[in-house]
């Protein structure tokens, strides 16, 4: 009877891969082919029924998962930045200030990628925008098309790994049930044999996935610009310079102007992560608050007044809270501790009148009902689709899965760094066919405990946040590999008819070739993923 189940895992797993590549929904797909193959394996006496009985407590686990949080606030900062123009002007600014060098368009396209990837993170959005400003512009003064249309969808998808990122969270999220699970098993396991000396290993936070995707994520820019240039060089015609424009001079106000708002948007939330002064989820709150002042702000730069003294409100009492340890439960508050309270009151307050004004200029505008609404359709589409994976892997589950991977890749030569190695490898192949939502959701819960149960040649245990990071530049090439990527149809539908889609897919091979050398830099360098997380968190 076990083979009957094991058969009916590899199956189950087969069968809805199969209509995820059909098109059918995701998360009904997921829940479906689980609801299916339960029945069957009922019928076949391989399957207990009352592991269907956990979905509720699942449902209701994720939620109240407060990490989770963090996605529809990370996911309406981005909507709202979206709308308030921020990265018009980001690409206007650096476009012209960079221009007059060779491969300067291209190289600005980059830097803008990477500050909206720290901003907004929403590929779509970053993509779709960068396509109507730079595209034309860089089309225009004779960039080659293949070189100019792989450098923004490129530059589109950085937001899935510099942080603050939705893929992060929900990744860091699954990483860190992950691990916990494995602890649990090998601690069992070293009781059972007698071994008491066992502890498990701290836990894994989406904060630390936030430090670890840092540096990977800053080196991945700096080689998009690199190549960038390195064309520019070896074939100047392919990248040319662009002239400024002689009526709308680059003025040092008018870099500040471009570049300050974002960056201190970027602050205020990886710095408040970093620092540890906020968890995720608190800085994502923190992110929409200051995308609704900066959102205020742009509709009504004649009156900033308001905006100004809430933006330095929020300033202050994220200040006070990394200096000041607010003991408000003691019964005796030292005086310093007082003061900060007070002045964090009255700072509250004017970050409350900031924000009734800049949501009514938002309102005023027509703004505000399209942000929520796109930010609602967002979430529920992952929570839908969390909910079904759920449903799936107890149904995997019930039917032996965990034994069936364990064995699995346990088999496979080469130990840990074998089982790594073709983990990526099937994960990079899905991600030419299914969406990074699929294959967090659907193969990581199923593989990462048993890659984090095994051992490396050093005798250590599979890093967490390294196999997260790797996990996650994996995960970046889904979007620009056809025929599915997600980047190239969101290119392909504002890219002017001359551009053609063989000229779109021509030009992102390079920057797919790019992310795999980053793969290869973090195998041998995993101290590039480790060593922030270590240095913060002290783990």
């Amino acid at each position: 009877m076990p083979e009957i189940a094991n058969i009916l895992d590899i199956l189950m797993f087969l069968t809805a891969i199969t209509l995820l590549l059909t098109g059918f929904p995701v998360a009904f797909t997921l829940a479906g082919t689980g609801l299916l193959f339960a029945g069957i394996g009922v019928l076949f006496g391989v399957f207990d029924f009352s592991f269907v009985n956990f979905l509720p407590q699942r449902i209701y686990g994720t939620m109240t998962n407060e990490v989770l949080v963090a996605v529809p606030l990370f996911i309406f900062m981005g909507v709202m930045l979206e709308r308030s123009r921020v990265a018009e002007e980001l690409l206007e600014t650096m476009g012209q200030l960079f221009g007059p060098m060779r491969g300067g368009v291209g190289i600005a396209v980059c830097v803008v990628g990477a500050l909206l990837a720290a901003s907004t993170g929403i590929v779509g959005a970053t993509v779709v925008t960068m396509g109507l400003l730079s595209l034309p512009t860089m089309l225009r003064y004779g960039y080659a098309p293949s070189l100019a249309s792989g450098t923004i969808a490129a530059s589109g998808t950085l937001g899935q790994i510099i942080p603050p990122s939705i893929v992060l969270v929900i990744l860091g999220d699954q990483i860190s049930n992950a691990h916990q699970e494995a602890q649990r098993v090998l601690q069992a396991d070293a009781f059972e044999r007698g071994d008491f000396s066992f502890f498990p290993a701290p836990p894994v936070s989406v904060g630390d996935l936030f430090a670890g995707a840092l540096i990977p994520g800053l080196l991945l820019v700096g080689a998009y610009m690199l190549y960038v240039a390195f064309i520019a060089l070896v074939k100047p015609s392919a990248a040319p310079p662009v002239p400024r424009d002689p009526d709308n001079p680059i003025t040092i106000s008018r870099v500040l102007h471009a570049l300050v708002p974002p960056i201190a948007l970027i602050v205020a939330v990886l710095g408040s992560i970093l620092a540890g002064v906020a968890t995720p989820t608190e800085a994502a709150a923190v992110g929409g608050i200051g995308s609704i002042l900066l959102a205020g702000y742009r509709l009504n730069e004649s009156k900033p007044f308001f905006i100004y003294a809430a933006t330095g409100s929020l300033v202050l009492v994220l200040v006070l809270t990394a200096f000041f340890d607010m003991r408000v439960t003691r019964d005796e508050i030292p005086q310093t501790d007082l003061i900060a309270i007070y002045v964090a009151s009255a700072c509250v307050t004017v970050l409350a009148i900031g924000l009734v004004v800049s949501l009514n200029r938002i309102a005023r505008n027509k703004i505000l009902t399209g942000v929520l609404r796109s930010t609602t359709q967002i979430t529920s589409m992952v929570f839908v689709i969390l909910i079904g994976a759920a449903l799936f892997s107890l149904v995997f589950r019930g039917l032996g899965g965990e034994e069936l991977v364990e064995h699995l890749l346990a088999d496979i030569p080469g130990g840990a760094l074998g089982a790594i190695i073709a983990v990526m490898l099937m994960m990079f192949i899905l991600g030419f066919f299914l969406d990074f939502l699929e294959i967090v959701f659907v193969v990581v819960p199923l593989v990462a405990p048993v890659l984090l149960m095994l051992q490396m040649p050093d005798g250590s245990y599979v890093s967490p946040v390294w196999l997260g990071i790797m996990m996650a530049v994996n995960l970046q090439t889904s979007f620009l590999t056809p025929p599915f990527g997600f980047a190239l149809f969101y290119l392909r539908g504002v890219a002017p008819p001359s551009v053609r889609t063989l000229a779109i897919y021509r030009g992102i091979i390079p920057f797919v070739f790019i992310q795999l050398g980053m793969l290869v830099t973090l195998w041998y360098f995993p101290t590039l993923a480790t060593w922030l997380p270590k240095v913060i968190y002290g783990e």
